[in-house]
């Protein structure tokens, strides 16, 4: 029923130039602990814009991938590899380049990294090994003033949600704006789309589509073909950290826990004192048949972190055109606020990140059920603790270990004050209400249960 092919593959993109050193600790890795991460990262990429995300393991049990060592650098060898990422035998170019942008970023990570002598334990040391993956990775790119548009959303949306987005893409790309998603399906392909057809029509031919992913969402949303230049980051925090680092202005789609995990942070660092006079324009966006949607969100926000937090963010609805002009403004506004104060365009250096948001959380039973949810808290502090439980919900939901350990465990329990876990379930109920809780569209099985602290 799945076809499969054998292959070997050339680097194309990342890392067609490589030392005798690299290439020898290249082969190194493919037999050593690292083996399992590059092959499941590996066979997400060659799974892109398939249905059956969260059951490709099961789909591809003999899928294989080795490093091929040659005097001029390295090969890809594939046993068993999706039939469908090739056309005529020959691997879609872009899944090639996204391959050997999985082993670039997964060698540096583990192997080149840590040979900075970065303190991960400490703020400051988790920032510079953002900028070095991302460097490392090609993404910082100087001369460029400030066009970066993060676009977050949901994969599972309504047809109309799909299309606004593309819409949106595409007058953002008109503008000359370039498109960082995560880069999965639904919002993140639709803005991504929308924005190569405008560019193509603008003849802008620097066009960079970035996703940025790390292991253990990249299964459940393998990145969509349109993207150009892919980043594998370690963890979801340093995921996050990389879109507000290297984005100028961020547009959220709706969508699920996954979204508003992300609108979590945003809004948490944002409302840190540091950042009160920064620039960083945030668009709570949909068509008009999101209307609801958007103000059971506002609605949430505002009841649990302040009437305040409205100050930093505005919500547009039906209205793509609005949502480009008022962005490409805003990216004037930042570029002289950056010359003004002599940052540079490719990296936010001057936003503070509480190191809340930084320190990787694992979603486990024990550290779920810790986790404070109390009104008393600052209010970075409390969009950082429900930021986490959102990330529970999203593992829970969509990655296998935490899926195992909620099957064999029962659901993670989140407590809180009772105000805050009813406006917390209020909007629970409506996502899995409008169907944006699975990704398959299915019959969705709480993974959480909430009470009173």
């Amino acid at each position: 029923m799945f076809e499969t092919l054998d292959a070997s593959i050339n680097p194309e993109g990342s890392m067609d130039l490589l030392s005798r050193a690299e290439v020898a600790k290249l082969k190194d890795t493919s037999r050593g602990g690292l083996y399992q991460l590059f092959r499941g990262c590996s066979l997400a990429v060659l799974n892109s814009g398939q249905d059956d995300a969260l059951k490709m393991y099961d789909v591809y049990p003999d899928f294989d991938i080795r490093v091929l060592q040659r005097d001029r650098g390295i090969k890809l060898i594939l046993q068993n590899a999706p039939a469908h990422a090739f056309v005529d035998g020959q691997i879609i170019k872009g899944l090639q380049e996204h391959l050997f942008s999985v082993l670039r970023d997964i060698i540096f990570i583990n192997n080149k990294l840590g040979e900075l002598a970065l303190d991960l334990r400490e703020s400051e040391g988790i920032t510079n090994a953002v900028f070095e993956i991302l460097r490392n990775a090609g993404m910082l790119v100087t001369g460029r003033e400030p066009n970066l548009v993060v676009c977050w959303g949901g994969h599972a949306i309504s047809r109309d949600e799909y299309d606004f987005s593309k819409e949106v893409g595409y007058q953002l790309g008109l503008r000359g704006l370039d498109i960082v998603t995560g880069c999965g399906p639904g919002v993140m392909k639709g803005s991504m789309k929308g924005a190569t057809i405008a560019h193509a029509k603008q003849r802008y031919d620097q066009s960079r589509y970035i996703g940025i992913s790390e292991p253990g969402i990249i299964a459940a949303e393998p990145p969509n073909a349109i993207v150009n230049h892919l980043v594998v980051m370690p963890d979801i925090e340093k995921r996050l950290e990389g879109f507000v680092r290297l984005g100028h202005g961020i547009v959220i789609f709706p969508g699920g826990v996954g979204t508003l995990e992300e609108i979590l942070y945003i809004l948490g660092v944002l409302s840190h004192s540091d950042n009160g006079d920064l620039p960083f324009p945030v668009f709570l966006v949909g068509p008009a048949g999101s209307r609801d949607y958007l103000t059971e969100l506002d609605r949430f926000l505002a009841a649990t972190l302040g009437e305040g937090i409205r100050n930093l963010y505005e919500i547009i609805i039906d209205d793509a055109h609005l949502i480009a002009a008022k962005m490409i403004r805003q990216m004037h506004k930042i570029t002289r606020f950056r010359q003004r104060h002599r940052d540079a365009y490719y990296f936010n250096w001057r936003l503070t990140i509480p190191d809340i948001f930084q320190f990787p959380f694992e979603p486990t039973h024990p550290n779920m059920a810790a986790l404070q949810l109390h009104s008393g808290l600052e209010g970075f502090q409390l969009a950082a603790n429900l930021r986490c439980a959102l990330s529970g919900l999203v593992a829970g939901n969509v990655k296998k270990n935490s899926r195992d350990a909620v099957a064999r465990l029962g659901p993670f329990n989140i407590q809180g004050d009772a105000d805050l876990v009813a406006n917390l379930d209020r909007l629970l109920r409506y996502f899995i209400s409008e169907g944006r809780m699975m990704l398959d569209g299915g019959r969705y099985t709480p993974c959480y249960t909430l009470s009173r602290s």
